[in-house]
């Protein structure tokens, strides 16, 4: 038996060392048990796996269900997948649909119940969706950028402003006299100018809702911005006006006497008498609706000046940034060298009840 072994395949000696083993056990023929063993696990085996067969069979069905279901909440584009009337006359009615079908006549009636959310009912059962605040439009105040700001905590601001300069200044020989120049100034003093406004608002409220206080705080400071913008161009100066820009401006005179000027034109000459008034002109201020005439100016071949309609323009013209704003009066403009023109002391305070002030 043993050389024989040598010469089988390793499998083969694994039987045949088995049969052995089982022979000195019992007299029976070891093949025979083997194979007896082998159809007991196979049995085995196969009832394993159609159990198994049996379970996935079951998992599938679910999650087709599942699958459906899901399908039909997101068709139904709402947070669940309540059936519709129809289908729930379908699916519950179907016995009576079908002996319907065979008799020909009868009704099939299917009982909806009602939902109210009257006073007497169970109450208020619709819950209204807050949504986002809409607030009023707002607009675009610009000057102030075009100015000096200095922050002040001053109720009073004094400067020195220069009222007269005498040039004496010549060419002197040797020894000879020198001209005498004069250059004289005055001190002003100007008091701070309050804008100020209030609104109603309880201190409960206030704390109870931190977006209703954000949003009369931006309301109470855009109020006095609009003021303050109004009283930069056309203060007059007395009583607790401010001392505005256009009041303190130069008419305008065209430097250049043009024959028929557009609006461009006129713009650029204004540009010239500033520049020659020894001033460095740093901006431009008109209603929006003036720049819109301006935007539109075509020229000889149909084309607009400032770029086509599909181009992004800046508000601009020979450089300078045009502030459009509705504070500005129609068909006026000012053109000016605004951060040596004026400077604005900024004095800001919230009042002990709540107000906004600014001076």
């Amino acid at each position: 038996m043993n050389a024989i072994n040598k010469s089988l395949p390793n499998g083969v000696k694994a039987l045949i060392r088995a049969g052995v083993h089982l022979r000195t056990k019992d007299e029976g023929d070891p093949f025979e048990l083997l194979t007896k063993k082998f159809g007991d696990l196979t049995d085995v085996t196969l009832k394993r796996i159609g159990d198994t067969d049996s379970k996935l069979t079951e998992v599938s069905t679910q999650i087709d269900s599942i699958g459906r279901k899901m399908v039909l909440g997101m068709n139904r584009s709402g947070p669940s997948a309540e059936e519709t009337w129809g289908q729930q006359f379908v699916s519950t009615k179907s016995a009576d649909i079908e002996e319907l079908s065979r008799s020909n006549t009868g009704a099939v009636k299917l009982d909806v119940k009602a939902i109210t959310t009257g006073a007497t009912s169970g109450g208020a059962l619709d819950v209204p969706m807050r949504d986002t605040t809409s607030m009023l439009p707002r607009r675009r105040l610009m000057v102030r950028s075009l100015l000096q700001v200095i922050a002040t905590e001053s109720g009073t601001v004094e400067y020195a402003e220069q009222s007269t300069r005498t040039n004496a200044s010549a060419m002197v020989a040797e020894a000879g006299l020198k001209p005498e120049s004069n250059y004289e100034w005055e001190l002003k003093n100007i008091p701070s100018r309050v804008v100020a406004h209030w609104v109603k608002a309880s201190n409960q409220i206030l704390s109870d809702h931190p977006q209703i206080q954000g949003m009369i705080d931006s309301e109470l400071l855009y109020g006095l911005a609009l003021t303050e913008e109004t009283q930069l161009l056309f203060g007059n100066g007395t009583g607790v006006n401010l001392t505005g820009l256009t009041p303190n401006a130069e008419e305008f005179a065209d430097p250049m006497s043009i024959g028929s000027p557009n609006m461009i034109d006129t713009i650029g000459a204004a540009i010239l008498q500033v520049a020659l008034a020894d001033h460095l002109p740093d901006g431009i201020v008109m209603h929006p609706s003036d720049f819109m005439r301006i935007r539109l100016i075509k020229d000889g071949d149909g084309k607009y000046l400032l770029g086509d309609p599909q181009t992004v323009v800046t508000p601009s013209l020979f450089g300078l940034p045009i502030i459009a704003t509705k504070a500005m009066t129609i068909d006026k403009f000012l053109v000016g060298s605004f951060s040596e023109a004026a400077t604005l002391y900024d004095r800001m305070c919230r009042i002990p009840d709540g107000s906004m002030a600014v001076s």
